[in-house]
């Protein structure tokens, strides 16, 4: 059967070289009669296999001697409540931008844990669709928090925000490894595994060791504190063995490609032609401003989207958004539907996907305008 064409926010497709590798060691991991899958996180086997993803973390994103790369569970999701437990303990008070729904969400979880959060900045004003401009910030603050790639709303930071001596917290779940990064400019960084780096079950964490607290806040479960994970080598418990190694093998091809910045070079070539397409086009629209745009996540509308609310503008652009993504699918370009606080389609095209993904979109996109104009 011919491979399809998937522009799913996540999880999202895989190189294709990587899951034929895979697929190859699923029975028999390099000799020793079994799966990784099965494989025992304590066994000699499997040793190597994680040391060899931290290893490729540090040397794909540069990081530093003095930062921990933890292979974590839970999610981005826990990450929200990880941050505010281990981070908000001196002074018990941190700044937020605001840009969506994952942003929103982690402020939520941090004011619920006590935390006294000062939102400094929204978007919220143009339904997230930019990033706003806060260069410098200042304040009593335990660590600034920002989502730097808006899944849903497709927006980016173009810029980090300078925070001084306060310890700057991002969320990169949906941009990892898309371009480089300085990670001296962070405190800590994390992201869910699957968008870039593998499937889903492994959160990827880069925390500078100074921010690793003694002791959280009051109460926090001792698999919540990062000093848990810190000083048992990401094994305090089973780790998400099998996600690690597919992990590994994504980055070790990320490095082929010509590491964060190959990845980069390709990733703009993509969001250019897709971008381009559409800021040139009669009948569809991207969502988002320029000088906010994700390369990976790009939302879009037809021109049937025109923001009425009457029941007859309601039910014609969900026809067209319906038609949209079922003749796609049947094209073999998949999981294109939009996010229901965006509406219209949305085409994520993390690392894996190629420039042909892109083109045979913009190719149906075309076709499906001039059908249905």
């Amino acid at each position: 059967m011919k491979r399809v064409y998937n522009f799913s926010a996540g999880p999202s497709c895989l190189p294709e070289e990587v899951l034929k590798e895979c697929a190859a060691e699923m029975l028999d991991y390099q000799g020793t009669g079994q799966s990784v899958m099965e494989m025992s996180h304590r066994s000699k086997a499997y040793e190597p296999i994680i040391q060899d993803a931290e290893a490729m973390v540090r040397k794909l994103m540069n990081v530093p001697d003095n930062y921990k790369v933890l292979f974590l569970q839970g999610g981005a999701s826990t990450q929200f409540a990880m941050v505010a437990e281990n981070l908000g303990v001196k002074k018990g008070k941190a700044a937020y931008i605001n840009t969506g729904v994952w942003s929103k969400k982690a402020i939520a979880e941090a004011k619920k844990l006590g935390v006294q959060v000062d939102v400094i900045a929204t978007s919220e004003d143009k339904n997230f669709s930019y990033i706003p401009r806060v260069e410098k910030i200042t304040g009593d603050y335990d660590y600034v928090y920002i989502c730097f790639n808006n899944t849903i709303m497709g927006t980016h930071y173009e810029y980090i925000p300078d925070t001084g001596n306060i310890p700057l917290v991002a969320d990169i779940s949906s941009c990892v490894l898309s371009e480089p990064l300085d990670v001296t400019k962070f405190g800590v960084l994390f992201a869910g595994a699957q968008k870039n780096l593998a499937p889903a079950g492994v959160t990827l964490v880069i925390i500078r060791e100074d921010l690793i607290p003694e002791e959280c806040r009051p109460g926090t479960p001792t698999m919540l504190m990062y000093k848990t994970h810190a000083e048992n080598g990401s094994m305090y418990n089973t780790p998400p063995c099998y996600t690690i190694y597919v992990l590994g093998k994504v980055l070790h091809w990320v490095e082929k490609n010509g590491g964060a910045e190959g990845m980069g070079k390709r990733n703009h070539e993509k969001a250019d032609y897709l971008y381009n397409f559409l800021d040139n086009s009669d009948f569809y629209h991207a969502t988002t401003e320029k000088g906010s745009r994700s390369l990976m996540n790009v939302p879009f509308l037809t021109k049937y989207s025109t923001g009425a609310t009457d029941d007859a503008s309601v039910a014609k652009e969900k026809e067209i958004n319906d038609k949209f993504v079922k003749e796609a699918t049947a094209a073999g370009l998949v999981n294109l539907k939009g996010h229901r606080l965006v509406g219209g389609m949305r085409a994520s095209i993390y690392n894996a996907m190629g420039l042909d993904g892109v083109k045979a979109l913009v190719d149906f996109m075309k076709k499906f305008a001039d059908e249905n104009k």
